[in-house]
């Protein structure tokens, strides 16, 4: 059993002694970084680190598949699939979306039966973890579905990585894009696609790909990934790359991405037991598919202080969502014991119980956090 004061104190591998004044991110360092990224995801696939938030790398990929003849069936889960479709549609494909209700993710036997309904469907796209809804897609089930089909298959794990198994060879993934401010707990400014060479094969064919852009995913395989790697290509974010680099020495201290995953594991675990004591629901109906990243719960029709909840790891949902659910948001150093006891408190006070009743949400929450898997 591990300790349950997770993560382990961290000593940095080497200083930041400024903000300033850095010198400059080197190709040494960019090709380290690629590596590192690669190693992260079990994979051989081409790494594409894009100097931005993932919703950039997010927004290139869609670009770059959707030629004007591409059909795609797009997973609709919470509000980054639909982003990913209306992207796809902006660069001329046509896009089927198959969209669930807010509170449940999507089976395979719909995926299934959407695919066999569109004929010459050639992209399959869809996120992992939803944060804002606190899912989690069965993503293996699902990218069987596209192998079968010979299908090309795009998934959103910017979530995902680091709390729960990303398995892009095992699954079959073209393209996976990932950012290190999740689960990570890494920098938001910079993330990474891990590219197959049947996805390079796609885009390379797409007279609508962008080129000449900062969305370019073919400018960057040019001018660095086929180059000889002597010159980083454009201007890095040095703070953010060194940062990131920093998140994954971090990851490998703690004990490596599995234990990364399984202290993700055993948050979600310790919340999700602590709320039947209190009287609240998941807001996920279940009985699979709660993300470790986020846990999502139901604001109740008994009355319930949700200004009384928020504080801590637990914030207000977003959009549609506000008023009907909060987040504990369980998210990279934040999933420790301390933070879901302070999160279990604060939903206890929200719902007004007795001190006993806390108490028993509180032990609850302790033995979901030491199940062994």
């Amino acid at each position: 059993m591990q300790p349950r004061d997770w993560p382990v104190p961290y000593t940095k591998a080497h200083s930041m002694t400024s903000l300033l004044d850095q010198s400059p991110f080197s190709a040494a360092e960019l090709t380290e970084l690629d590596a590192r990224i690669a190693r992260l995801l079990g994979t051989h696939d081409d790494i594409v680190v894009v100097q931005a938030e993932a919703i950039a790398t997010l927004e290139a990929v869609a670009r770059s598949i959707a030629a004007p003849d591409a059909i795609a069936v797009n997973v609709v889960t919470g509000p980054y699939g639909a982003l990913f479709g209306d992207w796809m549609r902006a660069a001329g494909a046509t896009v089927v979306d198959l969209v669930t209700e807010l509170d449940r993710v999507v089976s395979a036997a719909e995926v299934a039966a959407v695919l066999d309904a569109t004929p010459g469907v050639g992209i399959l796209s869809l996120v992992h973890a939803e944060a804002a809804t606190g899912g989690t897609n069965p993503v293996e089930a699902i990218a069987r579905l596209a192998a079968e089909r010979g299908i090309v298959t795009v998934l959103d794990a910017v979530a995902s990585i680091g709390a729960e198994p990303v398995d892009v060879v095992g699954w079959g993934i073209d393209v996976t894009v990932i950012g290190g401010q999740k689960s990570l707990a890494g920098p938001a400014g910079v993330s990474a696609a891990a590219v197959s060479a049947r996805a390079w094969q796609l885009i390379e064919a797409n007279p609508a790909a962008p080129r000449g852009s900062f969305l370019s995913l073919l400018d960057l395989r040019r001018a660095w990934l086929l180059s000889e790697r002597t010159a980083v290509f454009g201007t890095p974010n040095t703070l953010e790359s060194r940062a990131l680099a920093e998140a994954l020495d971090r990851v490998a201290v703690e004990g490596g991405l599995d234990a990364v995953t399984d202290r993700h594991a055993r948050a979600a675990r310790a919340i999700r037991a602590a709320l039947a004591p209190l009287g609240l629901q998941s807001w996920q109906r279940g009985p699979t598919g709660f993300a470790p990243v986020v846990t999502t719960v139901r604001v109740p029709e008994t009355p319930f202080d949700e200004q009384a909840a928020l504080g801590g790891i637990v914030s207000r949902g977003n959009g549609e969502l506000a008023g009907r659910l909060v987040r504990v948001n369980h998210t990279g150093r934040a999933a420790t014991v301390g933070a879901i006891l302070g999160a279990v408190d604060q939903l206890a006070v929200a719902t007004g119980v007795s001190a006993r009743v806390r108490q028993e949400a509180r032990v609850a929450a302790l033995a979901g956090w030491d199940v062994e898997e």
